[in-house]
């Protein structure tokens, strides 16, 4: 016999990665050039030159400690070198023991969500969301998330419907600031008006309710837009995070595990990190990879690219009749669809082959992500086919 929920998970892949499947086989057809494609969040800029210096400069060292495995929670010089930019950013003083380095943010978020996870437990998920989140917490942990309609009209957290969840059984709350799908970004006001809330539910329930920070996206901002780092407003935080963006290292898998040390139970919590990991059999995170993060910590893609498309993009839409919050950070755009089954509107763009993904998917239905991490001349060729879409409509 096979455990057949995990034999269902791998038959049935996400509505993300079905479209790029379908994607490349419709570029057979038609050629690559032909098809707009927006539904995979793949970095299109370059990683700085400084990753490849370092590449080549570890390269240049000895091979067996460039190869061979580390501790399973990273190299300790790794951590520390991680830590002390995350201190000169952000005021803090933790040390490289806070720090559990992972195989991107999806193995920090399944390390987390397993550490804190116990039966009968319930983790809130704010949508709209990484779909993934719901598989880690549930098949991947053994919990129940428990899923809070978005504000439509800004992408900030829907208080009164955050409120009406939160119990005894709340073990943590997921937040994504610069989020995927709708580019919002947290705004200082909310994160502060999180943590109140929180608090006060922790004092209300008796026991800590940890608030898990997933931060691919903390340095891919616009317009002066300024990311809250989370632990400075509340204790009981767990950061998430990955190089796979900022570095534009994405298929390199790269990321950590923060514990704050004013985290409730911080030391039984890192160990429970460090058990997670070992549980899920991550032996360590890829040993180049911790040296090269370390030696380019600090650094980011060249973000204007995506400024220049998102504005491209926004401006063309909204310029149709399209209604959307524009995006403070990441690089995905929200925008409503036309009619209010977005899987419909989603597989009629099909036809031009536009492909994007429909918003039910991320706990917002009634609209698209598309995913604007792709050659500016991309964008330029879609504009007009989403316009022929709009004009369908308009019509009806």
């Amino acid at each position: 016999m096979l455990n057949e929920k995990m034999a269902a998970l791998g038959n049935n892949r996400s509505t993300i990665r079905e479209l790029f499947e379908y994607g490349n086989k419709r570029a057979a057809v038609v050629g690559r050039e032909n098809v707009l494609d927006f539904s995979l969040g793949n970095p299109n800029v370059p990683a700085p030159d400084a990753v490849r210096e370092a590449i080549l400069a570890e390269a240049a060292g000895d091979p067996v400690a460039l190869h061979g495995y580390t501790s399973a929670q990273g190299a300790a010089d790794v951590r520390k070198a991680l830590v002390a930019d995350i201190n000169r950013r952000f005021g803090t003083d933790y040390t490289g023991d806070s720090l559990y380095l992972t195989a991107g943010a999806a193995a920090a978020l399944s390390c987390a969500f397993k550490a804190i996870a116990c039966p009968g437990d319930e983790f809130v998920v704010l949508a709209p969301y990484f779909p993934e989140y719901l598989m880690f917490i549930e098949s991947g942990a053994g919990a129940k998330a428990v899923v809070v309609p978005p504000s439509i009209a800004d992408f900030q957290i829907n208080f009164d419907a955050l409120e009406k969840v939160l119990n005894e059984h709340t073990k943590a709350v997921v937040i994504n600031s610069p989020n995927n799908p709708s580019g919002a970004v947290y705004s200082e006001q909310t994160i502060r008006q999180l943590a109140e809330l929180l608090r006060e539910k922790e004092a209300q329930f008796g026991h800590p309710i940890y608030l898990v920070s997933d931060e691919p996206y903390r340095e891919i901002v616009y317009d002066g837009v300024q990311t809250p780092f989370v632990p400075t407003y509340y204790d009981d935080t767990i950061v998430c995070y990955s190089y796979s963006k900022s570095l534009s290292l994405p298929g390199e898998r790269i990321g950590y595990v923060l514990v704050p040390p004013q985290a409730a139970d911080s030391a039984d919590l890192y160990a429970a990190v460090c058990g997670a990991g070992r549980a899920l059999g991550y032996v360590c995170a890829p040993s180049m990879f911790q040296r090269v993060a370390a030696r380019c910590t600090g650094l980011t893609s060249d973000i204007t690219v995506y400024q220049t498309n998102r504005d491209l993009l926004f401006d063309g839409l909204t310029s149709m009749g399209y209604t959307c919050v524009k995006p403070q950070g990441a690089f995905y755009m929200f925008p409503q669809t036309l009619e209010p089954d977005d899987h419909a509107f989603c597989e009629r763009a099909k036809k031009y082959d536009l492909l994007v993904v429909p918003g039910a998917d991320f706990g917002a239905p009634g609209h698209m992500r598309i995913s604007y991490c792709v050659q500016t001349e991309t964008i330029r060729r879609a504009l007009p086919l989403f316009e022929k879409l709009a004009k369908e409509y308009h019509k009806c």
